[in-house]
């Protein structure tokens, strides 16, 4: 099993801004990564305290194969300084990929949360 990170920021607090946003950085984390949705044990979502319009979550869920997926929404902490309007992912896998193999997807302005990984 792995870890995929993955990030999104959203320029409006929105339902349809964070649904969109959502599903925007999952699946381009299930493209990159070449994941099945059956091969996902579970997926967290956090976002920060200024997004209240929904659940990112509920955004994944809309996707094609994810009714079966647990999802898990959280709120990040509010560290002064932080990325405002983001959404966090973390999606568990079952994989055969070492861990240099797996590519983190972050998007819009979370591209600064780790230059390092974002491509």
């Amino acid at each position: 099993m792995r870890g995929i990170r993955g990030a999104i920021t959203v320029e409006e607090n929105t339902k349809e801004a964070v649904a969109h946003a959502t599903q925007e950085v999952v699946t381009a984390m299930l493209e990159a990564n070449d994941v099945r949705t059956e091969d996902i044990g579970a997926a967290i979502f956090s976002a920060t305290d200024d997004i209240t319009a929904a659940f990112p979550a509920k955004g994944a869920r809309a996707l094609p194969g994810f009714e079966l997926v647990p999802l898990f929404d959280a709120r990040q902490m509010d560290v002064e300084g932080a990325l405002p309007y983001c959404i966090r992912v973390l999606l568990l896998v079952d994989t055969d990929k070492r861990q240099h193999e797996i590519n983190h997807i972050f998007l819009g302005k979370a591209k600064n949360l780790r230059p390092d990984l974002a491509k």
